[in-house]
């Protein structure tokens, strides 16, 4: 079930980063991150209460809910016109909280390419802090690109990997994710750097 929802997790961060990319407006992505919270949000109550209080099960599923509370969070303000200063300082708790979740993964669980994914989504969340909690206009285009890299990198692959049975654990493709983020990464903020900034938008 898991699976499924990081799959969807995929399609809001590609339409997000349209998003901030100046591709999609604000309000017409706000349906989606509606969904897909919502979704965040089932998802980890089913198996929390399914879980027959296995506490590996429900540590798995509680970082879901930092997903969902922020498409929630981003959708209700998009259409309510609000001030994107709280969705912004609370992903800066997320970003801390992910930093928690790669740990235990890496330490706990041996998921390696979860770790990775997990250092990966607090990278980016630090990103929508910084944009959307502090105001900085200048990582605006940076962060729809790495949005959308991540879309697809620690979202849409790894879930139909899960879903159909090909997923691996193993360090070797932790180490491969993290070096083609960290060469992308940098090719994008170079890349973006010496773009023209336009006004920034919600994550």
């Amino acid at each position: 079930m898991a699976s499924v929802g990081l799959l969807y997790v995929g399609a809001v961060l590609f339409v997000n980063a349209m998003m901030l990319l100046g591709k999609v407006d604000g309000r017409a992505a706000a349906i989606l991150n509606l969904f897909v919270g919502a979704l965040q949000v089932v998802t980890p109550t089913v198996i929390i209460v399914t879980a027959g209080g296995d506490p590996a099960t429900i540590m798995g599923a509680s970082g879901i809910y930092l997903f969902g509370f922020t498409y929630l969070y981003v959708g209700i303000g998009l259409l309510a016109g609000l001030s994107t200063t709280g969705v912004g300082w609370f992903s800066l708790f997320v970003a801390i909280a992910a930093l928690v979740y790669a740990a235990h993964n890496a330490f706990t669980v041996r998921d390696y390419p979860f770790a990775v994914i997990w250092l990966l989504w607090s990278f980016l969340w630090t990103l929508f802090f910084l944009v959307l909690g502090l105001g900085r206009e200048d990582l605006a285009r940076y962060t729809g690109w790495v949005t959308l890299v991540q879309a697809w990198l620690t979202a849409v692959i790894p879930a139909f990997l899960l879903l159909t049975g090909r997923y691996s654990p193993s360090a070797l493709y932790a180490l491969i994710l993290a070096g083609v983020c960290v060469v992308a990464f940098g090719g994008l903020w170079m890349t973006a750097r010496r773009t023209p900034e336009r006004e920034p938008s919600h994550a």
